[in-house]
């Protein structure tokens, strides 16, 4: 009788093929999310033909990536220009796609080599590469800026002086920032994901923080949830469809991430000049349009409206609801104070996240023969920044408060690992 051979090793599907409908899958979702977003905004009316590259400079962005603005305005006159910030809900709806195309060829799998992952994030990587570059040598553009009539009007045409506005893309920084943004995607969804293989050697390392990491990310999705329902509602009683589809198509997690933080305590600082304007709530832009900069948070929020005082109670409630389910999924082994410090050190990590990718600078203006800010309209100045180290520290507390009660909430349910539970036969 020959002996019995061992059972073959199932073959992983994840080759080129695979890869190249990961990346595709990603990008087009993120196109169009952000094409809809911006045809909402009133980008398709953009000049010029600038709509397509427009859409491509948004997924630049989305990712990471750096575009710088420029501006002309004749031999007399010069104007100058400069954006930033990150379109979070292109952003989230790429990771999501390509987190989700990440994982499915290692579904059903309970351990994974570590040059498996290497070799299957590798190809996404090649191909991620190829898509960024391309990306940035698509995203330039350079269309004309309408001055309207009158005086300035007049002035520009005698001097050969009509601003233009252009942007483009800083190719290295884009790659560079777009494949760091990749190889957080991929590390995110091993971490999150229950199903995702590890080697070996890290298996212990998902008792602690899995639970945390995925708890942190349902909040945060959570939170687009609440403001989408609230967004949604709002436009159907209050209209403005338009302007709430390029909300939500472009900046919600953005609203929706400041608000988490402003529960929590934190401060942002900033101010609003000129024509720009933030797609939110009118007292934010009430607080934010001002001479100098401005706070906002809880205090100068329900000095204008008593009712902002729920975002600190959202927060508990949804901060407690996560910590629970945390808990649960935990082995019963863990400890209340490991925790609370998984948790606090989880909501640390995401309000750093948060405060970096929710920044906002805009600004423009124009100048002609010397005299700066021509045109009243056409010179304007925005920007939204956090005390960073302020709202991490918060984060941290509140994630260590959280995660010790949620521990005691979850002490009554039966969990894996307890002392009673009879041995694996």
């Amino acid at each position: 009788m020959s002996p019995p051979t061992a059972p073959e090793r199932p073959v992983a599907r994840h080759g080129w093929a695979q890869a190249l409908g990961t990346v595709l899958t990603g990008l087009a979702v993120m196109a169009l999310v952000a094409a809809l977003g911006l045809w909402a905004a009133g980008a398709a009316d953009l000049p010029d033909d600038a709509f397509p590259r427009v859409v491509v400079a948004t997924l630049v962005t989305a990712v990471g990536g750096s575009v710088e603005l420029s501006g002309d305005a004749g031999v007399l006159a010069e104007s100058h220009a400069g954006l930033t910030v990150i379109p979070l809900s292109v952003t989230l709806v790429g990771a999501l796609v390509i987190g989700a195309g990440f994982l499915r060829p290692l579904r059903h799998r309970a351990v994974a080599s570590a040059a498996e992952l290497a070799g299957w994030a590798a190809r996404l990587a090649v191909l991620w590469l190829l898509a960024l570059i391309g990306l940035a040598l698509g995203a330039r553009q350079t269309f004309a800026v309408d001055v309207g009539s009158g005086t300035l009007s007049d002035l520009a045409g005698l001097f050969n002086a009509a601003p233009k506005v252009g942007f483009t893309t800083d190719v290295p920084l884009t790659v560079l920032f777009g494949l760091l943004w990749l190889a957080g995607v991929l590390l995110l969804a091993v971490l999150v994901a229950r199903g995702a293989p590890l080697p070996g050697r890290l298996l212990r390392c998902q008792e602690s923080v899995r639970p945390a990491a995925h708890a942190v990310v349902v909040l945060l999705l959570g939170y687009v949830v609440v403001g989408l329902v609230i967004a949604l509602i709002t436009a159907a009683s209050r209209g403005h469809v338009a302007a709430t589809l390029a909300l939500v198509l472009l900046g919600l997690p953005n609203l929706a991430w400041l608000a988490l933080t402003v529960g929590l305590g934190a401060t942002w600082n900033g101010r609003v000049d000129g024509p720009f304007g933030l797609p939110v709530p009118h007292v934010l832009d009430e607080l934010l349009r001002t001479p100098g900069a401005s706070e906002l948070n809880l205090r100068t929020l329900t000095a204008h409206d008593g009712r902002w005082w729920w975002l600190a109670v959202v927060d508990a409630v949804l901060l407690l609801a996560v910590a629970f389910r945390m808990a649960v999924r935990s082995p019963a082994r863990i400890r209340l104070w490991q925790h609370a410090l998984h948790l606090a050190v989880a909501l640390a990590l995401a309000v750093l996240m948060i405060c970096l990718t929710g920044r906002v600078s805009a600004h423009y203006g124009l100048s002609l023969l010397g005299i700066g800010n021509l045109g009243g309209g056409l010179s304007g100045e925005l920007f939204l920044e956090p005390r960073l180290w302020q709202a991490v520290g918060l984060g941290a507390l509140w994630g260590l408060v959280a995660g010790l009660l949620g521990g005691l909430l979850a002490l009554p349910v039966r969990r894996r690992g307890e002392v009673g539970e009879p041995p694996a036969s």
